[in-house]
């Protein structure tokens, strides 16, 4: 008896299991790996080695881009990464690993990292990170990817920017040089209480590593977060020769790996604090292959700077001694790190920080123009990929949604329209000419191209209603063509500030901060057109009054958007007719 009620027991609990609803399903890509921390990887003060955190945070990130790719793939590139937090001897630490996006033969691996306490059950976030792989077919060639279909919201939003990371990594390199060609070429050294400058020189370390069959994949390449590992190595050891303590690592810099390097290979690692500023220094690491022959030459195989930090006994970063640089190449890297720097605390204020935590209005400088771009684009991208939005009015043609969430209030405008996509973001990313169908501009004026796909207006708009005078704007307009099919044409809007261009007595300077077209090609010549914006508090009783259906202004105007592009499309077609 005993027996026939737990069958039945049983049976009943397949029944409710069956009635529930099926779980989301993973991502066919993802990797997840749990690693206990033990003392073999571990530093002298029982924190896990950030060298052995890399080679877990490559293996996992290269397995999930082999999972897409069907084949061998290699490290190409790894954004900035920073650590929030060591882990300690016992703990677990759980990686998390994602193909975001494939293009041609390379993809996007998302990587998150956590770390678990088993005995008090906290998980606390360590780092996220983006790499860059390349699938490899026989003998080396590349292999043509297939695309990646994203499933959920999330993986809908970083698959979209990925393509925007993508551009920024393509011109991280020209960033530093043109901010180097604005700065000043002599070397600046700080004033700083306390002893002497430590000369650079003093803190140079060279090793050499024998690439062995652990340290490489199944193809005989070594792994890129072994080479990391070994390059994190040197330069810990580089900082404590400055500081006489021992340091800990806080960043990692971009780098791109410039060629591979096999089992039998000797990698020559060389390190050296590049500036020391008064809380963190950077060092500066190369690794140099070459085989058994010293007479070839030595392979570059890769170059990255490191930020670390000496912590006091409350965890709070130490004053630093300073660094005399090198006559010649060494005052170069000096001026380098510095540059460095700045661009660092661009990319994390501007880049890695949420939404809700940027002002209205960033100060606009010609250092951080690609983050800046990157953000603005990014932003508008991920607020199209929510998931949330609901339609709040339809006129005739004119569809209008609304998104709420948290302390924001969105709404999409969204209309099909006889044109060709590409004429119609040609026509939309031009504010000099938005007045002939926005009633509310009535004037927008070019005040800097920044390059072919980023401009900055001074835009002048209507009195609001219980407003005594006009509003002005400073906006950043950028935008992108598509990536790739299915993508659309962007056009966003962000405000920024300029000193040429301060608020003034005679106008109530507005702002915006996430806004702009995307455009969707139908057909040849039908297009979807839609305008989101993320309304500012000086923005939202008008949008709320449209949205309650007070007022029909806003579906009036997107009309008046569509007239505009037909009207501009027939001047197109009778001016080739007449040509």
């Amino acid at each position: 008896p005993r027996g026939k009620v737990l069958h039945g027991s049983l049976r009943g609990f397949a029944a409710h299991l069956a009635k529930t609803d099926p779980p989301p399903a993973r991502n066919p890509t993802e990797v997840q790996m749990s690693q206990l921390v033990l003392p073999c990887h571990t530093n002298h003060r029982g924190e896990l080695s950030t060298g052995q955190l890399l080679k877990w945070i490559d293996t996992a990130a290269c397995l999930s881009a082999e999972r897409h790719a069907g084949c061998p793939c290699v490290t190409a590139s790894m954004d900035d990464i920073y650590f929030e937090h060591t882990i300690s001897v016992g703990q677990v630490v759980n990686i998390k690993a994602k193909v975001n996006r494939a293009f041609n033969s390379s993809m996007e691996v998302g990587i998150q990292v956590s770390y678990e306490d088993l005995c008090s059950g906290k998980h606390c976030s360590i780092c996220k990170a983006y790499a860059t792989f390349v699938a490899q077919g026989p003998l080396g060639s590349k292999v043509r990817l297939e695309p990646l279909i994203p499933q959920t919201e999330e993986e809908k939003i970083e698959h979209s920017i990925a393509a925007e990371r993508r551009r920024m990594r393509l011109v991280h390199k020209d960033t530093l040089k043109d901010l180097l060609t604005r700065s000043p070429q002599q070397t600046e050294l700080e004033t700083r209480d306390g002893s002497g400058a430590v000369p650079a020189a003093k803190t140079r370390v060279e090793s050499v590593e024998l690439v062995l069959p652990p340290h490489a994949n199944h193809q005989g390449n070594t792994f890129g977060g072994q080479i990391m590992a070994w390059m994190e190595n040197v330069a810990t050891i580089a900082a404590s020769r400055l500081c006489h303590a021992h340091p800990t690592l806080r960043a990692i810099e971009m780098f791109h790996f410039r060629g591979p390097s096999q089992v039998g290979d000797r990698l020559v690692l060389k390190a050296i604090v590049n500036n020391a500023f008064k809380n963190s220094m950077e060092v500066g690491v190369s690794a140099e292959a070459y085989g058994q022959e010293m007479s070839v030459s030595r392979r570059h195989i890769n170059s990255a700077f490191m930020t670390f930090v000496v912590l006091d006994q409350d965890g709070h970063p130490r004053t630093l001694p300073m660094l005399a640089p090198e006559p010649g190449d060494g005052e170069r890297r000096y001026r380098e790190a510095s540059a460095r720097k700045k661009i660092r605390l661009d990319r994390k204020y501007v880049v890695s920080c949420k939404q809700t935590e940027v002002p209205l209005s960033v100060p606009w400088d010609q250092s951080n123009k690609v983050y800046l771009s990157y953000n603005n684009v990014s932003a508008l991208k991920m607020l199209v990929a929510k998931a949330n939005w609901a339609l709040a009015r339809e006129k005739e043609k004119v569809r209008m949604y609304t998104l709420e969430e948290d302390k924001f209030l969105s709404f999409r405008i969204e209309i099909s329209v006889g044109i060709a996509a590409g004429r119609a973001f040609s026509l939309l990313s031009n504010l000099e000419r938005r007045h002939e169908w926005d009633s509310h501009y009535v004037s927008a004026e070019l005040v800097q191209k920044v390059d072919d796909d980023d401009m900055i207006y001074h835009v002048v708009s209507q009195k609001l209603r219980h407003e005594n005078k006009p509003q002005d704007f400073v906006i950043l307009a950028s935008r992108r063509k598509p990536c790739s099919m299915g993508d659309p044409y962007v056009v966003a809007f962000r405000s920024v500030t300029l000193p040429t261009h301060p608020a003034r007595a005679e106008f109530t300077r507005g702002e915006t901060l996430c806004s702009g077209f995307c455009i969707w090609p139908e057909s040849e010549e039908m297009s979807k057109v839609a305008y989101y914006n993320q309304a500012t508090p000086g923005y939202l009783n008008y949008v709320t009054t449209n949205v309650a259906g007070l007022s029909s202004d806003i579906c009036s105007t997107f009309e008046a958007c569509e007239k505009f592009l037909l009207k501009n499309k027939e001047d197109l077609i009778s001016r080739m007719q007449d040509f």
